[in-house]
């Protein structure tokens, strides 16, 4: 289960990705920026959700 520790940047990335996304969108008056716009902020809120998830589920198995 060490790799459910790496796979919380993988949403980083997707998030990151989909803003730059959105920009270049913006940028040639595409008219679907939007929905990458919306991409990003849940793949960066799903990172934060998931990197607290786990912190609380490490910290529960620490405690004797």
């Amino acid at each position: 289960m060490r790799y459910l520790k790496y796979t919380t940047y993988v949403y980083l990335f997707f998030g990151v990705f989909f803003l730059y996304d959105g920009f270049v969108k913006v940028s040639h008056e595409d008219t679907t920026y939007w929905l990458s716009f919306a991409i990003a902020v849940v793949a960066i809120s799903m990172f934060f959700f998931r990197k607290r998830f786990a912190k609380k589920m490490e910290d529960r198995n620490k405690k004797p």
